[in-house]
């Protein structure tokens, strides 16, 4: 059964920085799109940052420049390089690991809790 986990998160004050990690079991991740998502209470998931299997980012606007997402195929794993937080980046942060044309491979973790405060 494939596993997704995330980890890193924490309480930080603005301006700080933070590493979120996320390791995939059981599938290999070079075939997949890989992306971290957030998500506030009562609001949608919204996708951060995505990484292709060819190495194609792409960033939600109001973390560009600031955040930075990127991929280890050898450990099955992505990373989300997080600076400058603001206390908006507060939320739940997923990882998703998407194959794209293959039904059913869409894998989500529990979340990992970042806390920015002002």
């Amino acid at each position: 059964q494939v596993r997704v986990v995330e980890s890193g998160g924490e309480s930080v004050q603005a301006g700080g920085s933070l590493r979120l990690s996320c390791v995939v079991s059981d599938v290999f991740i070079e075939h997949y799109d890989m992306s971290w998502y957030r998500q506030v209470d009562g609001k949608e998931r919204e996708l951060v940052a995505k990484v292709t299997p060819q190495g194609t980012t792409d960033y939600l606007d109001s973390v560009k420049g600031r955040f930075i997402i990127s991929r280890d195929n050898a450990k099955n794993m992505i990373y989300l390089q997080m600076n400058g937080l603001k206390p908006e980046d507060t939320a739940v942060y997923y990882c998703n690991a998407y194959r794209i044309g293959w039904r059913g491979h869409n894998y989500w973790g529990q979340g990992t809790q970042v806390t920015v405060s002002s």
